[in-house]
């Protein structure tokens, strides 16, 4: 007889930090989700790994250059002492990394759950990159003092949609980047509020103008505020046609 159970999405996290989780992880929707064990939470600390009496982790950059960079060797047996098959995907947060986006979130939410490695210092050196095959992350084109609040970001986006974490499967389908759109502006009660009314097809109770009026405003959105959202978008929505590639030109 073979089990039908469905193993609990788990996310492992490496870090210098491991006091500064769950944090915001542990309220609210994911905190909630946690508690009910809808998903699992292991903070790991690197040092434990270290070797030495100081446990040192981290060592000047080969070449020279200023800070400090983690040793490959301390945090590849960091990475091995998790115990994780190679199903798990192995990130690190890098701002290099390539920019985490919704479809690369519902491909981590719908795994076993991630490996996060989260870089301190000036990052972590290039051969443990390549040797445990870390997957460099980006949530963003800044730099932050270390990986530990990107690592939350991506372990909150892909807890909303994990099963039984929302309370309506539509919260998790109808948002912004949900189909390449940012999301439409929303509106609640009062009906009037500093002389500014609620748009009129919102109280109509017709649902397929509501639906169009919505659709129109997603789309006004994301082309006024992030033309690279809008440009990405294999298919113009209202003509059907599809939209023609950037014009590239060279000198010479």
């Amino acid at each position: 007889m073979t089990s039908t159970h469905t193993p609990i999405w788990r996310a492992t996290v490496l870090t210098l930090f491991p006091e500064m989780f769950p944090g915001p992880l542990g309220i609210s929707l994911a905190g909630r989700a946690l508690a009910s064990g809808l998903w699992t939470l292991e903070a790991r600390d690197i040092r434990a790994s270290a070797t030495d009496r100081h446990r040192s982790v981290d060592d000047t950059p080969a070449g020279g250059g200023p800070g400090m960079v983690l040793r490959a060797d301390v945090l590849a047996a960091a990475i091995d002492a998790t115990g994780l098959p190679q199903d798990h995907p192995r990130l690190v947060m890098s701002p290099r990394g390539r920019p985490l986006t919704q479809a690369r979130v519902a491909e981590l939410a719908a795994g076993p759950g991630p490996l996060i490695v989260c870089g301190r210092f000036e990052g972590i050196d290039q051969r443990v990159i390549d040797a445990r095959g870390l997957e460099e992350v980006s949530i963003g084109d800044y730099v932050l003092s270390g990986g530990e609040i990107a690592a939350m970001t991506v372990i909150d986006a892909c807890v909303r949609l994990l099963p039984g974490v929302m309370g309506k499967l539509e919260s998790g389908t109808d948002e912004s980047f949900s189909d390449g759109l940012l999301e439409y502006p929303q509106y609640t009660r009062p009906q009037i509020f500093e002389d500014r009314g609620i748009p009129e097809v919102l109280a109509s109770g017709d649902h397929a103008k509501v639906a169009k009026w919505r659709r129109a405003e997603a789309e006004r959105l994301t082309e006024s505020r992030r033309p690279d959202l809008w440009a990405a978008r294999p298919i113009a929505p209202e003509s059907g046609k599809k939209r023609k590639p950037p014009k590239i030109t060279t000198d010479g």
